[in-house]
């Protein structure tokens, strides 16, 4: 079969800014064959010991090749951001290679320890990557986040300056529903900076998709306001469509399925004359027309898509109007230019050896030596440099933060819930040090009043990118103001929690994008943090920092059971990377985790943070915060380490361990006990993630510091304990092995029931009279 290369196709010159097309299409026969040999080396070169498939998508890479050159050579400035299709990693990082920003020994190292990643990586990438990609719709979406996060920094500092924020999407990606949670909020249709480019390759991993129905994701993106550019054919096929059985052409392709188009790019020239023309009214015309052809024409032109020509896509790129998101639906093939185009299985497969050097062969290539550059003195070497210096970045100097204070002096008093607490903190930080709070946006997905952020929000406004008059300011029943100003700190998504972690991750990654630190903290009920998890934990995985806060959380809920309770959010806190979590049981101590995350965002030894609060009202003379100021440090310490000794007994027989909205229910259960004469310590868990840190370095598995353990459960104290909170047992069932002890371990296994505190607290074994039980049955 022959294929036309890209250079084969022609433009006419002045719509090009930057180089000749012909030149054009020579990088581009370049990058196509990089990002193959990249691959190839990876899985047909390098060593493989283990026997385990590395893998690649050298068809996934081909289909890009042309909207990625044509987009960094023709189009992008030194202040957009690409995020870029997973499967196209090598086309990135083989343009980064011919632009100078990557080391030629990193091309033998994809899929290799601390080389090339799978996926793009701003963290791991030895190159510049804009935006992590890799799962599934996150990548895709992030750059509306990032658009948002731009504009904050813009108009609070004035330091970002402007750009556009591109998103290279595989059509197959449109299926995940968090895309679209993105593209339908209403604030988005004002991003005029956000370019998404849809490689419509028509195929998925296992097929080719027989209802793709361009149409139909054309319109939906346009009934959420944005504008919709169609690159579907190439010049060639443009020209045939003007002469006489043309437009019979066009409708036949149009109308044709999916399958039976791509069953097409697998026909001889004489196959193709006998299948295209079909059967339909106008299949003689369209028989004539190819008539005319020569078979290297026909194959050519069949080929042909809108996708793989400079032109079409240069065309598409001028259209772009920077008063609204826009999409660039790109016809191409999968596999372009590789023998294994248009196969149904291409996804993952690979060249063999022989077709490998058949592609060399066919681009000019050595495959012995593939690693080479253009000539220093070529029309390409110089497109190469004057792209390169038009998309240098300045480097972006470390801003130096304020510090974050870490502790008010106040001590909270009567009845209060640690959600209430949040509030608190975040109003007195607007007091006690404004330059601080100036940098914190708070998010949230309608529940701004019921996490009690009513006070901050009124305080702070909301962030708008154009002021909008409040028409309930002059409403006296009205106690939460919504006052929409480019100044405000607070932003709501709607319901949609895989917004709102994506907002974050981008608004906690500005200290790296534009040297402009923001203190993320995003408030959700607790039952939907699973729902948030994963989009979450990728914005860490990319560098963004941000507290997520939980709340109301557990079956503290009781009136609202069943399903709406939260199980596995603490272990989801212990068990995620970058992510120090916190289950703070009094108001003093959202004080005190609240603020040490705060301090942790922002810089690049950061982490991220997870609060899990509640709505039960809780004494907070049960804090029994030292009046001392050293010994009041001492405790503060102690939280934000993980834990503090609050019960401490001559020769206890027993160690109660509670933490969070059960801290009532343990104290209650050891005064209960000592009346039995069996005398217990009790013990408040902040964190059981830097416990377990702590565990694992006292026993040589990490660096963690390890005094809280001698603190919170020295040796000489060691007895039969019991573990009790509103989640699952196992998040502090480890703690046993401490001192290796007797233990029980008490919390929530099941799903939930409506009813009261009581109740609902008894059903699942986490009252008192539960915890006293399980003492007694744990000691000798």
């Amino acid at each position: 079969m022959s294929t036309p290369t890209p250079a084969t196709r022609r433009a006419p010159s002045n719509l090009f800014s930057n180089g000749d097309p012909a030149v054009l299409n020579a990088v581009a026969d370049r990058v196509l064959w990089l990002s193959t040999a990249i691959i190839h080396h990876a899985n047909r070169v390098r060593p493989n010991t283990s026997g385990l498939k590395v893998g690649g998508h050298q068809a996934s890479c081909a289909s890009m090749v042309s909207i990625m050159t044509s987009l960094w050579f023709e189009q992008l400035q030194p202040g957009d951001r690409v995020s870029v299709k997973p499967h196209a990693s090598p086309v990135l990082h083989s343009l980064n290679y011919l632009l100078g920003e990557l080391d030629e020994k990193y091309l033998t190292t994809l899929r290799e320890y601390k080389g090339l990643q799978s996926y793009p990586s701003r963290s791991k990438d030895p190159d510049t990557v804009d935006y992590s990609t890799g799962s599934v719709g996150i990548g895709a979406t992030a750059p509306i986040w990032g658009a948002i996060a731009r504009r904050y920094v813009q108009t609070a500092t004035g330091t970002a300056g402007s750009g556009r924020q591109y998103s290279l999407v595989g059509d197959a990606e449109l299926d995940e529903g968090a895309v679209w949670e993105a593209i339908l909020d209403p604030g988005v249709a004002e991003l005029g900076e956000v370019v998404w480019i849809v490689d419509l390759n028509r195929q998925s991993l296992d097929r080719v998709v027989p209802n793709i129905a361009a149409g139909r994701l054309a319109n939906m993106f346009a009934a959420a306001g944005w504008q919709v550019l169609t690159v579907k054919f190439g010049a060639l096929l443009e020209s045939l469509f003007a002469k006489p059985g043309g437009e019979a052409l066009r409708a036949r392709i149009l109308d044709m399925p999916n399958p039976e188009y791509q069953r097409l790019l697998r026909c001889s020239a004489d196959q193709v004359r006998d299948r295209l023309p079909g059967d339909g009214p106008g299949s003689a015309d369209i028989m004539a027309l190819l008539a005319d052809l020569d078979d290297d024409t026909l194959l050519a032109a069949i080929r042909n898509l809108g996708g793989h020509d400079m032109a079409a896509l240069v065309e598409a790129y001028r259209q772009i109007d920077d008063t609204r998101p826009t999409v660039i639906i790109a016809y191409t093939i999968k596999g372009y230019g590789l023998p294994t185009e248009g196969h149904p299985q291409n996804h993952s497969s690979l060249l063999s050896v022989e077709e490998y050097q058949q592609l060399a062969a066919r681009l000019g290539q050595d495959p012995d030596a593939p690693w080479g550059r253009f000539d220093g003195d070529s029309e390409t070497a110089q497109l190469c440099e004057s792209t390169a210096a038009r998309l240098r970045r300045e480097p972006i100097p470390a801003l130096d933060v304020p510090a974050v204070p870490v502790d008010s002096g106040r001590t909270p008093k009567g009845t209060a819930s640690t959600q209430a607490g949040l509030g608190r903190v975040l109003l007195d930080l607007t007091r006690s040090a404004p330059e601080v709070a100036k940098r914190v946006v708070t998010v949230s997905p309608d529940v701004s009043s019921t996490t009690n952020l009513a006070g901050w929000v009124n305080k702070v406004g909301v962030w708008s990118s154009s002021e909008r008059r409040n028409w309930f300011d002059d409403d006296p029943e009205t106690l939460m103001h919504w006052r929409e100003k480019p100044t405000g700190q607070h932003m709501e998504l709607g319901i949609a929690e895989t917004n709102l972690v994506g907002l974050m991750g981008e608004l906690g990654a500005t200290w790296s994008r534009w040297g402009q630190p923001l203190f993320p903290i995003g408030v959700m009920y607790d039952p939907f943090v699973e729902r948030a998890l994963e989009p979450w934990s990728y914005g860490i995985y990319a560098g963004g920092q941000s507290i997520l806060v939980g709340t109301p959380s557990g079956v503290t809920l009781a009136a609202e059971g069943g399903a709406h309770q939260s199980i596995k959010t603490p272990s989801i806190g212990l068990e995620q990377p970058g992510c120090i979590s916190y289950e703070p049981a009094f108001g003093i101590d959202v004080e005190w985790t609240l603020l040490a995350s705060i301090g942790r965002l922002g810089r690049p030894d950061g982490t991220s943070a997870y609060l899990r609060l509640s709505t039960r009202p809780v004494d907070q003379s049960l804090a029994d915060v030292p009046d001392d100021p050293a010994a009041r440090e001492r405790r503060r310490r102690q939280v934000v380490a993980g834990g503090y000794p609050l019960v401490r007994r001559e020769n206890p027989a027993l160690t109660i361990v509670g933490m969070g909205a059960l801290m009532p229910e343990a104290l209650a259960a050891a005064e209960r006990l000592e009346q039995a004469g069996v005398v217990a310590d009790v013990l408040c868990v902040t964190s059981p993630g830097l416990l377990f840190d702590a565990l694992q370095a006292r026993r040589g598995q990490g660096s963690a510091p390890t005094w809280i353990l001698d603190q919170l459960l020295p040796a000489e104290r060691a007895t039969p304990m019991v573990t009790v909170l509103d989640g699952h047992p196992h998040t502090l069932a480890f703690l046993a092995g401490v001192n290796r002890v007797p233990s029980v371990s008490l919390g929530v296994s099941q799903f939930g029931q409506v009813g009261s505190l009581e109740d609902v607290y008894k059903h699942h074994g986490i009252d008192t009279d539960s915890i006293v039980r399980a003492a007694l049955d744990v000691l000798p």
